[in-house]
């Protein structure tokens, strides 16, 4: 898509990006581009090497102002392409993800760890949670459980040991932010045990190795008597013999 839909989807989907902009994501796309994890689809009436002529000026110092300099420049060309072209969204690029992407979209997130205390790191990850492996999707949950059981403990502290008097209004605040947590951690204990779930399902339907090797005797007389035992041991003797 292009990046007024891949906005437009990104700002209603997921909460935690709201209030994503132009001038965040056109950069994003330049550097992702850049990188070969993106790339152009060439549209009707626009070349490979037109789309070229109009990439993303990329300024590998990522400065602030160099992007959206970058931003304007993009934004100018966009505005003049319709009376160019005679088109009205021929001028909007449309991209694609590459294998190089996917792979680099894996990686981070399977690799990269939430900022301590950041809840909006931990809920982007696990917005994307499905393409993890059941053992990561619990370490990552038991990381964030960590951090919450930091971040209650320092708001008790700050009830029962502040650095001032606080006052009603700034109590309910605190005390509100510990229901929060409270909230989260029985979320994430939740959470936690649907993921041992299905990791002792899975652990379940592995195929069992059988106690003893072929050619072995079988392990359906491991169970019985010595006494009981000891006919079949001999039959079993007198066929390895016979072989």
């Amino acid at each position: 898509m292009h990046g007024y839909d891949l906005r437009k989807r990104l700002r209603g989907n997921f909460g935690l990006l709201s209030s994503l902009s132009f001038g965040s994501l056109y950069p994003a796309l330049a550097r992702l581009e850049a990188a070969g994890a993106v790339r152009e689809v060439p549209s009707e009436g626009r070349s490979p090497d037109a789309a070229l002529t109009g990439a993303w000026t990329f300024t590998h110092s990522g400065s602030i102002a160099g992007e959206r300099a970058a931003f304007r420049a993009r934004l100018a060309s966009r505005r003049a392409a319709p009376s160019r072209s005679g088109g009205g969204t021929r001028g909007r690029r449309v991209y694609e993800l590459t294998p190089r992407g996917d792979e680099l979209f894996h990686r981070l997130l399977g690799t990269e760890d939430p900022k301590p205390d950041d809840g909006r790191g931990f809920e982007l990850r696990w917005a994307f949670a499905r393409y993890l492996s059941p053992e990561d999707r619990l370490s990552l949950l038991q990381h964030r459980r960590a951090q919450l059981l930091a971040t209650r403990e320092g708001s008790r502290r700050a009830v029962e040991s502040p650095w001032r008097p606080l006052d009603r209004y700034q109590r309910s605040l605190v005390e509100h932010a510990n229901e929060a947590t409270e909230h989260d951690l029985t979320w994430i204990d939740r959470l936690i045990a649907s993921e041992r779930a299905v990791l002792m399902e899975a652990s379940a339907l592995e195929p069992r190795v059988p106690p003893f090797p072929a050619g072995e005797v079988a392990p359906a007389i491991s169970n019985t008597s010595s006494a009981q035992a000891l006919p079949a041991l001999k039959t079993a003797a007198k066929e390895r013999k016979a072989l």
